[in-house]
């Protein structure tokens, strides 16, 4: 597998009330085919996400775009291009990150979330310090982190995001 240089195609997921932020790292070769974040079938991301939510993962890109925008969960990644070979966050080279700056200028974010120790490292190594705003790491989704077993990874996503969760998205 060759190295490419790879500049982020989708647009963050987010709208003027998203509550949580919540940071990949650059999305796979399977998420960039797709056009849409976590889209390999076997990333635990959607699954667990819906679950912290008490709800069933739509399954499909626009179903879940809407779980995220009606519970004001705002998705992006921390890096705008990079250097990588495949999908492995352990092959980066040449990381640029993205401008979160119009995200929080609007969106009152309460919090942001990273998912996997790497997306953690670059935000504090590139954005925090133009942000100033910390940030969590939760454990990775992917499927290369299944040491970690499926109710274990929501039980963490659960205690971490849940604080800023809603039910049903209304905040007051």
């Amino acid at each position: 597998m060759t190295e490419e240089l790879v500049l982020h195609p989708l647009e963050p997921i987010w709208a003027p009330n998203s509550r949580v932020l919540i940071l990949g790292t650059m999305p796979s070769p399977r998420s960039r085919a797709a056009q849409f974040y976590y889209a390999h079938p076997r990333n635990r991301f959607w699954p667990a996400l819906a679950a912290v939510l008490g709800e069933e993962d739509p399954g499909t890109p626009e179903g879940r775009r809407q779980l995220a925008l009606r519970r004001q969960v705002a998705l992006w990644d921390t890096l705008a291009s990079c250097r990588i070979r495949g999908a492995s966050d352990g092959a980066i080279r040449d990381p640029v990150p993205n401008d979160l700056g119009p995200i929080l200028a609007v969106a009152p974010i309460e919090a942001l979330f990273a998912t996997g120790q790497t997306a953690g490292r670059l935000y504090r190594q590139l954005i925090q310090p133009v942000t100033g705003r910390p940030i969590t790491v939760l454990p990775s989704p992917s499927p290369a982190n299944c040491a970690l077993r499926t109710e274990h990874l929501i039980a963490r996503y659960r205690e971490a995001l849940g604080p800023y969760l809603v039910p049903g998205g209304a905040r007051g």
